[in-house]
């Protein structure tokens, strides 16, 4: 008991100053932030960071790498959920747009702060990024191959389906007149005519 109690205080406070970079990026942008700013949002002194993460950009990295991860994994779900394309593609066009409208937040910054990363770390997210590009190709070279889809250029048919995913990171709020339900239907029918379903 003991022993999973001391396991799971460091995992919280990593988890608490996760969430507080992601509120000081957010506010402030990352070059704006401080670590002090994370550290006192987190309830934490300044120090204590440092137990957990080596920088502010360390913290970066791991945002931007758990929500790339999230995301391919949603991907692959929605790939092996079916053997339809058509069923495959609305799954993953409607994961991935709910989940960048419910966490656009911490997806304006896994998309718009790249550059701030360190190179090591920017190349470990590039791969993450051409993994999720590979399998909406995949989704869609399939429904070309079984003429479910028309579409005479399938890598750029993917990266204006993920484009169009990624700016809602932009431009969606909670209180705005769209739930993320209502958008990923939109978005559902947008990415079939994209593709030349039916």
């Amino acid at each position: 008991m003991q022993n999973t109690e001391a396991t799971a205080r460091p995992a919280a406070a990593r988890e608490r100053l996760l969430a507080a970079a992601v509120t000081a990026f957010a506010a402030k942008g990352f070059h704006g932030t401080t670590t002090r700013d994370i550290s006192v949002a987190a309830g934490m002194s300044p120090a204590a960071l440092y137990v957990h993460y080596r920088s502010k950009e360390e913290l970066l990295y791991q945002i931007s790498r758990d929500g790339h991860e999230r995301t391919l994994a949603q991907l692959k779900a929605a790939a092996a959920a079916s053997d339809d394309p058509v069923q495959q593609l609305t799954g993953m066009v409607r994961g991935f747009i709910v989940s960048h409208a419910q966490g656009h937040t911490s997806a304006r910054i896994v998309n718009y702060d790249l550059a701030a990363l360190a190179p090591e770390h920017l190349t470990d997210i590039q791969a993450i990024r051409r993994a999720i590009d590979d399998e909406v190709r995949a989704v869609i070279r399939a429904g070309v191959a079984s003429g479910a889809f028309r579409t005479d250029n399938i890598n750029l048919t993917a990266t204006a389906l993920l484009s169009l995913g990624i700016d809602i990171a932009r431009w969606y709020r909670d209180d705005g007149a769209w739930q993320p339900d209502e958008i990923a239907e939109h978005y559902c029918a947008f990415a079939l005519r994209m593709v030349g379903a039916g």
